[in-house]
């Protein structure tokens, strides 16, 4: 036993004897030198033992426990706790509190948690404590570890809980040999080419329950919100399923809202995996429902991925409970999204500039290219600069330059280094001048994908030196699939050899737009969501879907974490003829304000813009002196859904203050009744921060409503806002 920033109590050292004492903490460093000094007698030992009632607080951080008290093992912090009856290991929920709403659900489920098999006792029962110190990526996390067998089955519950949010998540491993699990898998568009490849455009689990809970009472409803990636082929990226459990009946999507209308409060759970199109051995399935009964489904693996000499991962389950209306439920779920990956300024935060959306794809990247475009970059206020596909030695498949291939990329040990035909100099006149501009270079990297991605400690190592070399430390990734478990794990690694060899400072900015992937809710601590290719070219990009798309998300995932793209309004204005909603239509700077709620994306060639469009460099350095404190706050949609005629928009909360950005479409109405998420019924002091609304003090109506006026159509306002009490 350690006294370093690992702490572990094991069941088999300490074992089921601890007493109904008085005492409530054992000194840690007592507990040490009991462990080490072997010349007390085991009578003596085991008298102590009888005293405690909890072993070893939360050594993470204030407020977070677990002990194992006889039978019962309890997990929670200063918002939630999870008692679970022991079970030899094999545990099952006895109730669930919501601290802060003072209410206590008790689980009427006699059987496990986990199910993956038919019923067989348990043995082999471990309970292990501890915690994970802070690090510039990651909150300060407790950690509870069970372990047990069933059967040849070896499993390992990990619950992870933090300070800082209502819930706690489950990690679970499989090891051993698994009977009677299946999957399923069908072909979908995520199996398909990308959206580089035009003419291929035209064409057109398992039961296992991983956490369950029954509950009392017929008043609930429920909610299931899939989500849609593989954004080349998809443009309506949520769907909500509402519905009043009944009899049995199966969902699909990574989260389900459980809200009980007699208590006014509920619980969600939250499958971190991909969207459920693209999930690894999928049955069809993410939820199963009936009266109070809820569970979620689906390993994410079949019964071939497990092996006999090395733990395999399941998707990790969320559980957070909350007290009140929706407001309430999505901010306890944002309050555990916060947690995966600190969202630091220097770091995370960034307005950049990649020029793949004005098509010329690899044909322009060189060194006087990439000069210029870092002097336009800077009048724009930019604050990276991507390199996109073309910076390298290799040729892609995308190239326009040569017939490249993504197959056996190491058989060119020089594939990722600076092409010296383009880069005679390499990177460092690039790398040079954006630090004099105040812009730092980025690079594009499509991971070797053969063998399931067997090469991924080369492609860690030449994204590692590209960081020692050059200081570059954001990269998109592009090109991913992951059709198996193997695939997964082993992308896991190169994101961790990376982070750990960059002292956490790199940041992967993951395409969402092609083949099967993370989605929304996997390697989301990596960095953020390259969302969506949208081209003037072929007239898929208008504004109003973009804002959409982003207006849609926001509401479950946080925005800050997805890159969003507005392009040159001015290429290709002759292709949209006379449509009311052609990106021409708009002012530049309110595209860019379409973006503000998220990481902005300028998809264009800044030396392609007219000169006008360079006085967007005005709105974006004021929106960079509010940027992270906007991000900070849990970011909301407010309005309506953005239809190209609505008022809509987005809040950020943050107590009794917070910021509105509010969009005022092509309509005719002037004025415009936005739903927030206010208070009702409260004063609130609007001042303008962007944009061209006007001072003033008003109250809120029902439902949050304020009274937002704009001059003209397509217009906007960011305001800071303070409720005044």
């Amino acid at each position: 036993m350690t006294a370093t920033n690992y702490y572990e109590i094991d069941r088999r050292v300490f074992p089921r004897t601890f007493g109904n004492s008085p005492l409530k903490f054992v000194s840690m460093q007592i507990l040490e030198k009991i462990y080490r000094d072997w010349t007390l007698t085991i009578q003596p030992f085991l008298l102590l033992l009888t005293l405690i009632t909890v072993v070893t607080p939360c050594l993470a951080q204030d407020g977070c426990y677990s002990r194992l008290n006889k039978d019962t093992l309890t997990i929670g912090n200063q918002f939630i706790e999870r008692k679970f009856i022991w079970n030899k290991g094999n545990i099952v929920t006895y109730s669930l509190s919501d601290k802060m709403g003072q209410r206590v659900w008790f689980n009427r489920n006699k059987k496990p948690d986990f199910s993956v098999q038919a019923d067989e006792v348990a043995r082999n029962a471990n309970y292990q404590l501890c915690s994970r110190k802070a690090d510039p990526v990651k909150v300060a996390t407790q950690e509870t570890i069970v372990s047990f067998s069933i059967g040849s089955l070896d499993v390992k519950r990990i619950y992870r809980i933090t300070a800082q949010s209502p819930s706690i998540a489950c990690e679970t491993y499989l090891k051993g040999k698994m009977e009677g699990m299946t999957g399923t898998q069908s072909v979908n568009a995520a199996d398909q080419k990308n959206i580089e490849f035009a003419e291929d455009m035209r064409v057109n689990g398992s039961a296992a329950v991983l956490d369950q809970l029954k509950l009392d009472g017929y008043h609930w409803q429920g909610k299931a919100v899939e989500f849609f990636d593989v954004t080349d082929w998809n443009n309506n990226l949520v769907q909500e399923n509402k519905f009043i459990p009944y009899r049995k009946r199966t969902h699909r999507g990574n989260l389900l809202f459980v809200h009980n209308q007699e208590k006014e409060s509920g619980f969600f759970f939250l499958k971190e995996a991909p969207s459920s199109s693209v999930q690894l051995a999928y049955g069809g399935q993410d939820f199963t429902t009936e009266f109070g009964h809820f569970a979620v489904n689906g390993l994410g693996l079949s019964a071939r991925d497990i092996l006999t000499d090395d733990w395999r991962k399941a998707y990790t389950v969320v559980l957070g409970v909350y007290s009140g209306q929706e407001i309430d439920q999505l901010q306890a779920l944002r309050s555990y999204q916060k947690t995966i990956r600190k969202n630091e300024p220097q770091r995370d935060e960034m307005v950049m500039m990649n020029t793949w959306g004005d098509r010329s794809q690899d044909a322009k990247v060189n060194e006087r290219f990439s000069l210029l475009e870092l002097e336009a970059a800077a009048k724009l206020g930019i604050t990276h600069f991507q390199i996109d596909d073309g910076w390298q030695q290799g040729k892609s498949p995308n190239s326009a330059l040569a017939k490249g291939s993504f197959k056996n990329i190491w058989d060119n040990p020089n594939y990722w280094k600076p092409d010296t035909s383009k880069y005679p100099n390499g990177l460092d006149p690039i790398v040079k001048k954006g630090k004099a501009l105040g812009i730092e270079i980025c690079l594009w990297f499509n991971p070797s994908i053969q063998q399931d991605y067997a090469d991924w400690e080369k492609d860690a190592s030449a994204m590692v030196k590209l960081y020692r070399m050059y200081g570059i430390r954001t990269f998109k990734i592009d090109g991913l699939s992951i059709p198996n478990k193997q695939s997964e794990i082993n992308l896991g690694k190169m994101f961790n050899k990376v982070l750990s060899e960059t002292e956490n400072q790199a940041v992967f900015n993951l395409d969402a737009t092609a083949g099967r992937r993370g989605g929304y809710h996997l390697f989301t601590e990596y960095g953020n969501i390259f969302l969506e290719n949208r081209y003037t070219d072929w007239q898929n990009y208008y504004p109003y879907w973009t804002l959409r798309n982003l207006w849609q998300l926001s509401k479950y995932v946080p925005p800050e974490k997805l890159q969003i793209e507005f392009l040159n309004k001015w290429r290709n204005a002759d292709k949209y003829g006379n449509d009311p909603f052609a990106p021409s239509k708009y002012a530049f700077d309110y595209l860019f304000a379409s973006t503000m709620a998220a990481q902005p994306l300028a998809w264009f060639e800044g030396t392609g813009l007219p000169k006008e469009a360079l006085k967007l460099g005005t709105l974006v350095a004021k929106y960079k002196k509010v940027q992270h404190d906007f991000h900070q706050g849990v970011i909301l949609p407010i309005g309506e859904e953005p239809s190209g005629r609505s008022w809509t928009g987005f809040q950020s909360l943050q107590k009794d203050r917070g910021y509105l950005i509010v969009f005022r479409e092509n309509t005719a109405d002037g004025i415009g009744m936005l739903e927030t998420w206010l208070p009702e019924n409260v004063k609130i002091q609007l001042k303008p921060l962007l944009g061209k609304g006007k001072s003033m003090i008003q109250a809120t109506g029902r439902k949050g409503s304020i009274k937002v006026e704009l001059p003209a159509k397509n217009d906007f306002v960011m305001y800071s806002y303070t409720i005044l009490r």
